[in-house]
C-alpha cells in the first residue's frame, strides 16, 4: 500500500510529465522557431496566479493511424 507521500509523489511525477507535452526537445524544437509554447503564451496574456488549467491530465483515447501506441501525456488543449 502506498503512503500519502509517494500517492503525492506519483502525481507530481505526472503533473511535470504532462507540462512537458511532448518533451524537453520538443519545446526546445519550439523555442528555436522562435514560438512559445500554449502555456507560456496563457502566462503571459494573464495576471500571476489567475489560470487554473483543467484536466491536464487527460490523455488521447483515439486508436487509429497508429496513435494508440503514441500517448503524450497532457497532449490535449490547455484550457482553464
Amino acid at each position: 500500500m502506498q503512503t500519502i507521500e509517494e500517492r503525492y509523489q506519483f502525481f507530481e511525477d505526472k503533473n511535470r510529465k504532462a507540462e512537458l507535452g511532448g518533451g524537453a526537445e520538443k519545446i526546445a524544437k519550439i523555442h528555436k522557431n522562435g514560438r512559445m509554447t500554449a502555456r507560456e503564451r496563457i502566462l503571459l496574456l494573464l495576471d500571476v496566479n489567475t489560470f487554473v488549467e483543467l484536466d491536464k491530465l487527460v490523455m488521447h483515447r483515439c486508436h487509429d493511424f497508429g496513435m494508440g501506441h503514441n500517448k503524450i501525456p497532457g497532449d490535449g488543449m490547455v484550457t482553464g
